[in-house]
């Protein structure tokens, strides 16, 4: 095997460390990701529309996780990526692809969460695969439009994952960030924020917080935001003055959101953990009941 340096400002303790840690972070949210998954397949009581959303955002998340153990096992095995440009450009186009549909399912739930609690609207089968087939057709497009010249894939500081190379900081990538930015960051954060204030607004109503409506959103931007400030400070000024281990500390970061996401979504869903408890135990549950206000 051909002799490799290691990528300038990290030591080979740095490799093993970030490649441990995308490791566990990878394995844990895999884990958890399946089990999610698994129980909406296998518990038909769990086979609802609004459920569906989050088996997709379940999908989502662990394709994002199986990228992580891919950067994982280069870190750890080759201390470099061992697959060529072209399996980087892939890798970057699939892990994107997993994390522009994973946001887009986050506001989605989020606006199907209003109308579960707050206006007892039922999601029809019919909007949650239409939803469902938008955001993956979006999310393949705009993963896309890098590998036709218009942003570009290129490896992280580690040179084990490959992402949007935020380092040329040009028109095309100032342009295509901007776009990205609007589309799956602020518009989905304003969805979410507005749904669960007006979520937070009926609890306060009938006296009863049946979960805390202000997590979800603090948690996509605790994992995603620290790596979009760094992303947007790109379009003003150099990014190489930043630290590497920084700029590969924010994205190892934003690549431990499935495991929050099963966590909150899946495992802390009172609409979903009940079959996810059936699944691994056997126990039939029973739907939760949501408590109307007089008049609705």
């Amino acid at each position: 095997m051909a002799a490799y340096a290691l990528p300038e400002g990290f030591s080979d303790f740095d490799m093993f460390a970030f490649g441990s840690a995308l490791l566990v972070g990878g394995l844990v949210g895999f884990f958890l990701n399946s089990v999610s998954i698994l129980a909406y397949i296998s518990v038909k009581q769990m086979r609802t529309p609004s459920n569906f959303l989050v088996f997709n955002l379940a999908v989502a998340d662990i394709i994002l996780n199986t990228t992580g153990l891919i950067a994982a096992y280069a870190s750890l095995s080759y201390r470099h990526w061992p697959w060529g440009q072209d399996g980087c450009s892939n890798h970057a186009f699939i892990g994107m692809t997993a994390v522009l549909a994973s946001i887009s399912f986050l506001a989605t739930i989020a606006w199907d969460r209003y109308h579960q609690y707050v206006t007892n609207q039922k999601l029809f089968w019919s909007t949650a695969w239409t939803f469902s087939i938008i955001i993956w057709g979006l999310a393949i497009f705009w993963a896309a439009i890098p590998l036709t010249g218009w942003g570009v894939y290129d490896f992280e500081p580690m040179r084990t994952c490959c992402t949007l190379d935020y380092t040329k900081g040009d028109k095309d990538y100032i342009t295509y960030m901007g776009a990205l930015t609007v589309f799956y960051l602020i518009f989905p954060a304003y969805v979410m924020k507005s749904n669960y204030d007006a979520i937070y607004a009926y609890f306060k109503k009938i006296h009863k917080h049946r979960w805390n409506t202000s997590v979800p959103l603090r948690v996509l931007l605790f994992c995603w935001g620290p790596y979009e400030v760094m992303c947007i400070y790109a379009c003003f000024d150099n990014a190489k003055l930043v630290s590497p281990k920084l700029r590969m500390l924010l994205p190892v970061l934003a690549k431990m959101n499935p495991i929050f996401n099963a966590l909150l979504y899946s495992f802390g869903n009172e609409f979903y953990r009940g079959g996810v408890w059936q699944f691994l135990t056997g126990q039939k549950f029973t739907e939760p009941v949501v408590v109307k206000l007089k008049g609705r």
